[in-house]
Parts: structure tokens; C-alpha cells; sequence
């Protein structure tokens, strides 16, 4: 299992690497089609994922990431707004086999496992030097994930949540610590014109964003985890050997991706 886990570590962070490498319209096209997957593990976990209202839900991801890539996001919200209108009547033909809590299922699940994963292609894509930034989300999920997992094993001794039986507060700081320690150590290694980006150095944003995305990403996996919890599955799916779903191994990059991107945005802005 060990090994099993290890080597598609590996094949993903390969895989992670390129994507990032190549850029658009590769990053686009691997995040949308994640993103996908990601929302039909949510359907199948509402058992919802051969229903119309699944149905609704695939389009409306299709729709939004089209939307990502021809950088007219001004259209999202009718997007939206179609979509709930559609899931809306499906639930009114389907009424009373449909409640009202599947509606908002689906419509959360558009959100949550569609849209928030597109957050990594507008950090990649859309800020200066993105080809850079987009690592702090790594840095922020995947870093902090491991290196709470080493300080838990290592000092783990308090609890953290009876949804994760393996967290401990230790590890959790740990993780935030090493975290920050790893984006540090990564600022020296960027370009000196980034310098010129931000109000102050790298080697103080850089910590600074990832830390506070550890501390979301930590909450990001919890709250799959609830969601797993709530309906008794054990993984979102089994595509990743060793891993899962993608929900299971991208659910803190789903929490972190967004925060990283304002961040960093808005410390430009400041600039």
C-alpha cells in the first residue's frame, strides 16, 4: 500500500510539474477535467450522479471552465443562476421524489468540487509571474499536509478533531511552521523582478501566504472529510492508487487555491 501510495505520489507530482511547466491552455484543460471528476465524486456521493440534476451539475462545470478559458468570467453568474433555475425545475417536475436539500446538494456541489479548483489557473495564468506563484498553493495544501503528517508522527500527542483520528495539534502546527519554512527557502530561488511586484519582499509574502492558506488547508480536509463522514463512504473514488478520488487528495488545494490567489493579489495591490 505504502509503495502503491508513494509511486502515485510521484506520478502526480510529475504530472503537477509539466502541467505548471506548459502552462495555458494545458493548465486550464488538467484543472477543468479535475474539476470535473471532482464534482461527479460529489455526485455519486449524493447519489445523484446518473440523475438530471447530476446532469445539470457536469454542464454547468463544462460550462464554467469553457468560460475560464475564453476569460469571460464576467458570465459566471448567469451561469449560475441558469443553473440553479434548471435544477429548480427539474426539482418542481420531480416533486415530492426530489427535496429540496438535493437542489442544494447540487448546487454546492457545482461550487465546491467545480469552481473553487479553478482558483490554481488564475494563479497560474492570470497574476504575473504565475508560472512562480502557483507553487505556494502546493506549498500551502500538499507541504503543509506532509509536514504535519512528519511533526505528528514524530511529537503528535494532543487530538485536533474526531473527524480526523490521525491530527494532532502538533502536527497541524507543524505543518504550518514547515510550511512557511518551505516558501521561504522557495523565495530565493525567484526571479529579483518579483521583487518589484510586491510592497515588500518575497521572503516576507511568501510565509506569509502560505502559512494562513496551511492553517485553511487544514480545514479544507476536514470538511471532506465530514462530508465523507455524513454519508459513510470511506474515499471519494479510487482513480489515484493508493490515494482515492480527487476530492480525497485535492480537498485542501480546493480550500487553499483560492486563498493564495487573493492574497497574493491583494498584496499587489498594496504595491
Amino acid at each position: 500500500m505504502f509503495v502503491t501510495r508513494l509511486l502515485s505520489g510521484i506520478v502526480l507530482v510529475i504530472g503537477l510539474i509539466a502541467t505548471f511547466v506548459f502552462g495555458d491552455p494545458f493548465v486550464t484543460i488538467v484543472f477543468g477535467l479535475l474539476a470535473l471528476i471532482a464534482d461527479f465524486e460529489l455526485m455519486r456521493v449524493f447519489g445523484y450522479e446518473k440523475k438530471a440534476i447530476g446532469i445539470v451539475t457536469y454542464f454547468a462545470v463544462i460550462g464554467y471552465y469553457i468560460l475560464v478559458a475564453l476569460e469571460e468570467v464576467s458570465y459566471v453568474t448567469p451561469l449560475l443562476v441558469v443553473s440553479l433555475v434548471l435544477l429548480l425545475v427539474i426539482y418542481v417536475k420531480q416533486y415530492p421524489k426530489l427535496r429540496i436539500e438535493a437542489i442544494a446538494q447540487c448546487f454546492f456541489a457545482i461550487v465546491y468540487g467545480g469552481m473553487l479548483l479553478s482558483y490554481v489557473i488564475f494563479t497560474r495564468v492570470a497574476l504575473f509571474d504565475g508560472e512562480w506563484l502557483v507553487w505556494l498553493i502546493v506549498f500551502g495544501s500538499w507541504g503543509a499536509d506532509t509536514c504535519a503528517y512528519c511533526v505528528g508522527k514524530l511529537i503528535g500527542k494532543h487530538h485536533f478533531s474526531e473527524l480526523s483520528p490521525k491530527k494532532t495539534m502538533e502536527g497541524c502546527i507543524g505543518g504550518v511552521i514547515g510550511a512557511g519554512l518551505l516558501s521561504f527557502i522557495y523565495s530565493f530561488f525567484v526571479p529579483d523582478s518579483m521583487s518589484a511586484w510586491f510592497s515588500i519582499s518575497p521572503q516576507i509574502v511568501f510565509p506569509i501566504v502560505v502559512m494562513i492558506s496551511a492553517v485553511v488547508s487544514i480545514f479544507g480536509d476536514l470538511a471532506a472529510s465530514a462530508i465523507k463522514r455524513n454519508y459513510e463512504v470511506k474515499d471519494y473514488g479510487n482513480i489515484i492508487p493508493g490515494h482515492g478520488g480527487i476530492l480525497d487528495r485535492f480537498d485542501s488545494v480546493i480550500f487553499v487555491a483560492p486563498f493564495v490567489y487573493y492574497l497574493l493579489l491583494f498584496s499587489t495591490i498594496w504595491n
